[in-house]
């Protein structure tokens, strides 16, 4: 057998090592379906002002054609891509590259569940979140977030959030659910 076979063998068990160890992915990475983005962008409500959080960001689908609507809306709009798999970083500083609005995108590599909002000092009037993952997950992160931040609009993927209304729903190839986070 040839080096590069060998060298090949290596990268795919790189690869299948990076996306299935709990530490670097303890989510599974499942993109957000292309048909429905005009539906999560929408959910998004994007605004002057206002902050967006991927949290789980995976390739960053959703943030980059988010990012490039409020471009194209001449909109002061921040995104924050957070993941934890180092490919999927990789992947998304590629996309942010070549954005036309990378100067309002920000790619960080943190956990989801520990990420503390409140060291980006961020001066806005209003903060969105957006999740693609499962239910027992999203009730650990809301709790994560109210902890830290009072008022905010939740934009959950597929997944509606048990014990809680939607103040919206979007119906798709998969729903797209908004809540509104009220703590004082």
């Amino acid at each position: 057998m040839s080096i590069p076979f060998f060298l090949i063998i290596f990268l795919i068990l790189g690869i299948i090592f990076l996306f299935s160890s709990p530490q670097l992915s303890p989510i599974p990475y499942f993109p957000s379906n292309k048909k429905d983005l005009p539906l999560i962008i929408k959910a998004l409500n994007l605004k002057n002002n206002q902050v967006v959080f991927d949290l789980g960001a995976g390739d960053g689908i959703v943030i980059f054609e988010a990012a490039k609507l409020a471009f194209e809306k001449r909109l002061n709009t921040k995104f924050f891509a957070i993941e934890i798999n180092p490919i999927l970083i990789l992947i998304m500083w590629l996309r942010w590259l070549f954005h036309p609005n990378k100067k309002n995108i920000k790619i960080v590599c943190d956990d989801i569940f520990k990420i503390d909002f409140k060291r980006y000092k961020l001066q806005v009037t209003s903060y969105t979140f957006y999740l693609y993952i499962s239910p027992w997950y999203l009730e650990k992160i809301i709790k994560n977030l109210k902890l830290k931040i009072k008022n905010f609009t939740l934009v959950s993927y597929f997944y509606p959030v048990p014990k809680m209304k939607a103040k919206k729903i979007f119906e798709g190839k998969n729903k797209v659910f908004v809540y509104s986070i009220n703590y004082s």
